[in-house]
């Protein structure tokens, strides 16, 4: 018994062409939904506008000097309940220890990984110096806490911090 064997098929000009263009369109179609769902989940941005921002940087300076020169305590706790519900309690005193009282604070919770569950904290003043909020549905993990106080229509104090709730 003789076995026949089949010469090899060649390489032509179309294979090498089809073959390229296969293959380029596989790698730029993965490029664009990677691209997309990058875009989609995170845009990587701070702030809308950067030179907006970079306007505005002197009186940043100035407020972050002004809030230093009040010397405020602010102790925040915040603490989430199995049911997703989160509790915020704020305490603010001014630098003599006595409460700041009739300022608006304010409050967001910010998941750092995804803009889109962001919380805004309605705090109200339950006692002199004290402000408490409630926010339904936070997810576990981490999550900055941003608090700002308004006085007269003018922001007095801001601080932003890393918290976990677990």
């Amino acid at each position: 018994m003789s076995k026949t064997e089949r010469a090899p098929k060649p390489i032509t000009g179309r294979f090498v062409l089809v073959t390229t263009v296969a293959f380029f369109a596989v790698v730029i179609g993965v490029n664009v939904v990677m691209m997309d769902l990058a875009v989609r989940t995170l845009p990587g941005t701070e702030v809308d506008s950067a030179y907006a921002a970079s306007l505005s940087y002197k009186d940043e300076i100035k407020a972050a000097h002004e809030q230093a020169q009040r010397a405020w305590k602010v102790d925040a706790k915040i603490e989430r309940r199995p049911d997703g519900m989160a509790a915020l309690r704020i305490e603010a005193h001014d630098h003599d220890g006595q409460p700041v009282a009739g300022v608006a604070f304010s409050g967001r919770l910010e998941r750092p990984a995804d803009k889109r569950e962001d919380k805004v904290l309605e705090l109200a003043e339950r006692e002199a110096g004290i402000y408490r909020a409630n926010v339904a549905e936070v997810a576990p993990g981490q999550w900055d806490l941003v608090l700002e106080a308004d006085a007269a229509g003018k922001r007095v104090f801001l601080s932003k911090n890393r918290v976990i709730l677990n």
